[in-house]
């Protein structure tokens, strides 16, 4: 299966022992054209197991994939990974993304989110001065970042996030994402580092770390546990699955323009409390024992800067690349579920 251009053969994901950046892996070991190196410092919320897993059943690519364990905050050791993946593409997801943790503990999401990509940064600069003219022209960092360096929009407003909105962080892990974001554009503005950024609204689907709201919303309802929702649970996101988050990527390092940030959402704008009572719902259905599962649900004190409503706007996306979301949350979240109750021994792994 062809997933990129038959000229491009080494791909750098930084951060695919992740869930978004694990998904692009499991899908880019179908493209037999490819070299995949994933560079990863195995944190907390890493897993291997999907990549072995996937591995072990398609034999044919294992000599076509290298994890590379190593963290960004470490030059010489990032200069070496890139070095050792001598990469044509670098997809870098590598970030510390969880707002409650950034709260406590800020400096972590420094050290990852910004030194990180400050010293990717530098030793792409040096690999991609290096290259053949050839190979140099067709060289591309595609850097995933978040909308919520946008900060929130009014709740009854009918805007959306784009490419032009100003960036207003709220939280010390959008801050930290918006400093990387800038760095990056510097990167291509006073170097010429072939760039391009993508801002992504809220992922779900399988393999995503249990502290996040519907994959501990899922675990907590099947096993009969409270479901904290922050504040009134009024607050609103805008929802992606995780393989049309994949799709996006992909159009972007075929489609995208070099400079360019494009903004990534599933157009499914969603309460918290709405998104509770959903998954509710369809355990009430599948579990109707211990219906109704709202029940479950309690409210709990707001966490500081908590952002009311993120809503992304898809034009320029889809009118440059084609690309458009094709998975309804409706359609989606029941994969999701199913995918969950399916691998509770993997949960159980993570489940705190």
């Amino acid at each position: 299966m062809r997933l990129l251009p038959k000229s491009i053969k080494n791909i750098l994901v930084t951060g695919g022992c992740g869930f978004i950046g694990g998904r692009l892996i499991r899908r880019l070991i179908l493209d037999d054209n490819l070299n995949i190196f994933n560079l990863d410092k195995i944190g907390y919320a890493s897993d291997l197991t999907s990549h072995n897993k996937y591995l072990k059943n398609i034999r044919s690519h294992q000599a076509k994939y290298t994890l590379i364990k190593s963290d960004l905050s470490n030059l010489k050791d990032t200069k070496h990974a890139i070095k050792l993946s001598n990469p044509d593409i670098v997809f870098h997801f590598a970030a510390e993304s969880h707002v409650d943790r950034s709260i406590s503990n800020p400096e972590i999401f420094v050290k990852s989110n910004v030194i990180g990509t400050f010293n990717l940064l530098e030793a792409l600069k040096f690999h991609w001065e290096s290259l053949s003219p050839i190979r140099k022209k067709k060289f591309k960092l595609l850097h995933i970042s978040t909308d919520e360096v946008f900060g929130s929009l009014n709740l009854n407003d009918e805007l959306l996030f784009n490419e032009n909105s100003p960036y207003k962080p709220s939280s010390p892990y959008a801050s930290s994402k918006s400093a990387s974001d800038h760095f990056v554009k510097a990167w291509y503005y006073t170097y010429g580092l072939p760039v391009i950024i993508s801002n992504c609204s809220n992922n779900y689907g399988p393999y995503q770390f249990p502290e996040k709201l519907i994959p501990l919303t899922i675990l907590n309802a099947k096993n009969n546990k409270e479901i904290s929702i922050y504040g009134n649970g009024n607050n609103i996101r805008d929802w992606i699955f995780v393989e049309d988050h994949i799709n996006a990527l992909l159009q972007l390092i075929v489609k995208g323009q070099i400079g360019e940030s494009y903004c990534i959402g599933g157009g499914e704008q969603k309460t918290n409390n709405e998104i509770v009572q959903i998954i509710c719902s369809i355990f009430d259905e599948i579990k109707p024992l211990n219906a109704p599962h709202i029940k479950l649900k309690k409210f709990i004190k707001d966490r500081p800067g908590h952002d009311m409503k993120y809503g992304v706007d898809n034009n320029k996306i889809t009118n440059e690349t084609g690309w458009k979301p094709t998975y309804s949350f409706k359609q989606a979240i029941r994969i999701t579920i199913d995918w969950y109750l399916k691998n509770i021994d993997w949960c159980k792994q993570s489940y705190r």
